[in-house]
């Protein structure tokens, strides 16, 4: 345990926490947002206050729940072991999605430097599985390595939109703005609607802000605190990166575009600075690609620890990588790249993101609705119950929401893919039924 001096205090935390969201989920964003217009931007405002509702909740969770396992720990303490696995499930399958969506965004902003990229949707996909493979296989090395090289390359995109978000303003045009507010003519909350998936996808992994808890001073004060500030700023940064992009880049060709921070740099400035910012934007798909990988053969082996995955996912090395289950991943992923290839990588991403967001709202409605009873074990006052549960209540009707905004067939192909999940626990169920018997003989 970390002592008084060495704990971290909620400047700290909060840097942390900002780090962890602004990864590579803002990269494509622009150029999906701009196919309904500038009004999608609204989505920002919606999808900020959800997900400093779902940041708090999550922060409670991680204080009070100190059992390994994350959200599904959190869900199994309302709902049982069964949601434990589907937890784990649903999770495990949503980082398999989104590592092909971050994958497809790579070679968006690789195809300047390769243009053989763009000339085919086969050639796209050559692109796509071998961005994949490489970042497996460099997860081989450990976590160790994995984090070094994962934080330092997060900063190859929190840079470019930071500074498009601050110093963007000089270059903006109110008229290119206005032009491309609602040029569909879609009622306002249709156009919110279609944005919610979108800008929910961007904040994806908010669901780990409580994870340093034990590391912080004064944890029930700066934890909540410190992920409210965080989702704040980040929110902030991407509604003001988005709003600069659409007063400075025309509607028709930032809704076109594979590389939309790296062609907004090649306006402001020339086609030099743009490709710079194209390549950090590269390197930053691949080291959060790296995190993402990793991150998820972990899930599946603490799942395997306790015997609710097959125990090869649970085989590591002598380097701690647990490679065999990398491997089922890789495999699992390849197959996806061949099942959503599309001749635009644009459609591609939309198609990815829209399945993701959906399949990861189901761990975390889960235990976000474990919240209320996560607080009465642990006995807190009334006000901090009462407070705590009418966020948490507010954190589950918006990830519903954006449940809704996933649209029909993302939600369709996502229900059967969880359903599936339960075939598993069946077996698992059965399994467990079978040796308590023999026990009791």
């Amino acid at each position: 345990m970390a002592s008084e001096s060495n704990k971290m205090g909620l400047i700290g935390l909060t840097t942390i926490v900002t780090v962890n969201m602004m990864g590579s989920g803002i990269i494509m964003l622009p150029a999906s947002l701009a196919q309904t217009g500038g009004i999608s931007l609204l989505s920002w405002l919606v999808t900020a206050v959800g997900a400093m509702c779902i940041a708090y909740a999550f922060a409670k969770c991680g204080m009070y729940c100190n059992k390994d396992g994350g959200m599904s720990a959190y869900s199994a303490e309302a709902h049982g072991k069964s949601s434990f696995f589907i937890a784990s499930y649903t999770y495990y399958v949503c980082l398999v999605i989104s590592a092909v969506a971050i994958a497809v965004s790579a070679v968006g902003y690789l195809e300047p430097f390769i243009p053989w990229l763009k000339t085919g949707p086969i050639h796209t996909f050559i692109g796509v599985i071998t961005i994949l493979m490489i970042t497996m296989f460099a997860n081989f090395k450990g976590p160790k390595i994995t984090g070094q090289i994962s934080t330092f390359t997060v900063w190859g995109i929190i840079l470019p939109v930071v500074g498009l978000s601050i110093f963007g303003w000089f270059w903006f045009d109110p008229s290119v703005f206005s032009a491309a507010w609602n040029p569909h003519h879609l009622g306002t909350g249709d156009a919110i609607s279609s944005g919610i998936a979108l800008t929910l996808w961007a904040f994806l992994g908010i669901e780990s802000a409580g994870a340093n808890s034990g590391a912080v001073d004064n944890p029930k004060r700066n934890v909540p605190l410190a992920c409210l500030l965080a989702t704040s700023f980040t929110a902030i940064v991407y509604i003001a990166s988005t709003s600069v992009i659409q007063g400075i880049v025309p509607n028709e060709v930032l809704a076109t575009s594979n590389a939309p921070f790296g062609l907004v740099y090649s306006y402001m400035f020339n086609d030099t600075v743009g490709k710079i910012v194209t390549g950090l934007a590269v390197v930053a798909c691949i080291g959060s690609l790296l995190g993402w990988q990793f991150t998820n053969a972990q899930v599946s082996k603490a799942a395997a620890d306790i015997r609710l995955f097959p125990k090869i996912f649970a085989d590591v090395t002598k380097d701690n990588a647990p490679i065999k289950g990398m491997l089922i991943m890789l495999v699992l992923e390849l197959g996806l790249a061949v099942m959503t290839i599309s001749p635009s990588l644009v459609k591609q991403f939309n198609v990815l993101l829209n399945l993701a967001v959906f399949i990861n709202m189901v761990p975390y409605i889960l235990s976000l609705t474990a919240l209320e009873i996560i607080l009465r074990e642990n006995k807190v006052s009334r006000s901090e119950y009462f407070n705590a549960a009418i966020i948490g209540t507010l954190a589950v009707v918006y990830s519903m929401y954006g449940v809704y905004a996933c649209g029909q067939d993302a939600v369709f192909y996502g229900t059967l893919v969880t359903l599936f999940g339960y075939i598993f626990y069946g077996f698992i169920a059965a399994r467990d039924k079978n040796a308590a018997l023999a026990a009791a003989k």
